[in-house]
């Protein structure tokens, strides 16, 4: 019996001891699964991580039959595998070092968002709620992906913000992308998948237990230029995130909070220890307009950048933000006219179009609409 390409990716993770820095070290090898099951098992055996036991398994794998339901599942599902060799998986997520080799994937994945993490207690308060909510309705306002784990408290606050926004937000979950946990959050995925996508590295029916989550985090900052948290005590999973944000070489924001809360221990320990003190969205993007591939202008803390606007001595705008000013009037322009009309991409034209906002050059309008401001 035949197998296609994808029958090999999932056979090959599907080996006992054949995690993913193993898996993805076969694959650099070997060029594709299917040749690494056609490769001699001494051959095999050359490999990092590759035991004799390993290539044994490897050479002798007959499992195709679960395989093939898995497969079936996620059709029935409406269920996306995004392999790590597809254009559509996302680039940032390839430079960590344990990246998954496969992704199942409900709703849209782009590699022109620009991802920021927000993250924090299960157990979070009214004011962290309030916060996470108001934070992430105007990152997606201003055109950025709001990154989370659908869980209690902050996480789900970070989602319900984005879809406020009208903008996208991504959900990785530490379970198998059918079971919904928490469970009372069934309709959040449905409404995540809708705006964006809800994404997990384990299988079917996978449950979210606990040591699935510190694996789930490190996507969570894989996926994303920095990592926000609003609320974590001083043994919450968030910091665990924080950690592994800067180990992947990622930004660390905190919001801070009253002195008095357990809730806001974890948080000020960050803003302690280098973590950028969040007090509004300037703050984030200020720190992530650099990182995105176009030339972004310094910019100053609002009350002085406002001064500036008003007694007429703004910076002088550099060439990418003068060509997208000239296709703005004062009708409102889309983004996708932007794209259309000009040569850059969309990622391009949204961090172009951040930099012009915060310099009080355009306003957006709701949709993704822009116009010159007067």
């Amino acid at each position: 019996m035949t197998h296609n390409d994808l029958e090999y990716w999932f056979a090959l993770k599907s080996l006992e001891k054949v995690g993913n820095v193993c898996f993805n070290n076969l694959v650099k090898t070997f060029g594709s699964p299917r040749a690494v099951f056609d490769a001699p098992a001494t051959s095999l055996q050359t490999i990092d991580r590759v035991t004799r036991k390993t290539a044994h398994n490897i050479k002798t794998f007959d499992n195709w039959a679960t395989i093939e339901r898995e497969l079936e599942l996620a059709d029935k599902l409406n269920v996306s595998i995004i392999t790590s060799n597809s254009p559509s998986y996302p680039r940032l997520l390839l430079n960590i070092y344990d990246f998954p080799p496969i992704l199942y994937v409900r709703g849209t994945l782009s590699n022109q968002d620009i991802n920021v993490a927000v993250v924090g207690s299960r157990m979070a308060s009214t004011y962290g709620r309030f916060t996470t909510e108001r934070l992430c309705r105007e990152l997606a306002m201003k055109g950025l992906t709001v990154v989370s784990g659908m869980a209690r408290g902050i996480d789900s606050a970070a989602h319900v913000g984005a879809i406020a926004g009208k903008g996208r937000t991504i959900a990785v979950l530490g379970s198998g992308i059918d079971v919904v946990y928490p469970p009372e959050n069934k309709r959040l995925f449905e409404r995540i998948a809708e705006n964006g996508a809800v994404i997990t590295e384990f299988p079917f029916s996978t449950q979210p237990l606990a040591f699935n989550f510190p694996a789930r985090n490190r996507i969570i900052s894989g996926l994303s230029l920095g990592v926000v948290v609003v609320e974590a005590n001083e043994k919450s999973g968030s910091l665990i995130t924080a950690r592994i944000a800067l180990e992947q070489g990622r930004e660390v924001f905190a919001v801070p909070g009253s002195i008095d809360s357990p809730r806001t221990k974890g948080t000020h320990k960050l803003i302690r220890e280098g973590a950028k003190l969040v007090e509004n969205t300037y703050d984030i993007l200020e720190e992530i307009l650099p990182q995105v591939n176009i030339n972004s202008r310094a910019v100053e803390p609002p009350d002085e950048r406002s001064q500036l606007e008003h007694s007429g001595k703004s910076e002088e705008l550099n060439a990418d933000e003068k060509a997208i000013l000239k296709l703005i009037g004062k009708k409102p322009v889309h983004v996708d006219s932007l794209a259309a009309d000009s040569s850059y991409q969309i990622h391009d034209i949204l961090s172009i179009l951040m930099s012009l906002e915060l310099g009080g050059h355009v306003e957006q309008l709701p949709g993704k609409n822009f116009i010159i401001k007067e």
